[in-house]
């Protein structure tokens, strides 16, 4: 057993209990993946990440759900940096990781975070009934088509109507493990549908999104970082979004609600990047007892 300093942030949010919560365990990266996720069900959080030395960036991030490692993830990259920050362990502005997706570049402005996320990547469409009775919803509650995309990990993209439709939303887990399958995502639980409408929670949003989660993990996710990129490269290919950088809101439902800047890299139809740009707050610090 051995004793690895760990940070408590709430991501994409400048306060406590806000945004989406992850634990950094600094030093961990050489930790098993049994440990790693149980680590992760232990604090009840979606996410965890474990840092150690890296040949080819600044730091090597690896990213635990309860279930298993994932190549990258939104809030844990705000969370990590911002760790590392309130530590010292930062000099500049400027920081690249090492991911499972590859490196990714941090920006630090101010208070916010920025980091680029990798080019979308455009995958197949997904029939409309299918994602319907995934999240429970009529068919015409789907204003658009849905349609995978990653900028990292990947993110069933559903466009919802309005407000009442994603707050209705629920995940049906069965009808999810018929959709991964029908995408070759079969044996996976990480395909659940990122909801998004064209209106902010708040006046100052430009969209609202969910993400609802099969077991182990929580039922849902307080704010989707690594989605949230996705849905961007989406909304802009598809002529959804005028704004070459706007808000994206997600977690007020929930009482934890977290804003996020996000920039389009390059033209519409040809998106070489997702700027995804949220600030971090330590919550709590201390250290951890973990077999090796």
């Amino acid at each position: 057993m051995s004793w690895f300093e760990f940070d408590w942030v709430d991501a994409f949010t400048d306060q406590a209990f806000g945004g989406n919560g992850c634990a950094v365990v600094h030093g961990g990266a050489h930790l098993s993946e049994e440990i790693c996720t149980a680590y992760v069900r232990e604090t009840s959080l979606v996410e965890c990440t474990f840092t150690g030395p890296s040949d080819v960036a600044d730091v090597k991030v690896r990213y635990f759900l309860a279930s298993r490692e994932i190549p990258f993830a939104g809030h844990p990259t705000i969370a990590t940096v911002a760790a590392m920050r309130s530590r010292g362990m930062i000099e500049g502005d400027e920081l690249v990781l090492e991911t499972g997706a590859g490196l990714v570049s941090i920006h630090l402005n101010g208070g916010e975070i920025e980091m680029t996320q990798v080019a979308p990547q455009f995958g197949d469409t997904v029939p409309v009934e299918l994602v319907a009775r995934t999240v429970s919803l009529p068919t015409e509650a789907i204003v658009a088509q849905p349609q995978m995309v990653s900028t990292g990990l990947p993110f069933c993209i559903t466009v919802l109507r309005d407000h009442d439709a994603l707050k209705q939303a629920k995940l049906n887990v069965d009808a999810m493990r018929e959709m991964a399958a029908s995408q070759g995502y079969a044996g996976t639980d990480m395909l659940e549908p990122f909801l998004v409408t064209l209106q902010g929670a708040t006046e100052v949003g430009d969209t609202y999104s969910r993400l609802l989660m099969a077991p182990p993990s929580p039922s849902e996710d307080p704010f989707t970082g690594s989605a949230t990129g996705a849905m961007a490269a989406y909304l802009w290919r598809h002529g959804l979004m005028e704004k070459e950088t706007f808000t994206a809101e997600q977690g007020h439902g929930m009482g934890r609600p977290g804003q996020a800047t996000v920039t389009r890299v390059g033209p519409s139809d040809d998106i070489s990047g997702v700027k995804v740009a949220g600030q971090g707050f330590v919550l709590m610090r201390g250290q951890v007892d973990l077999p090796e």
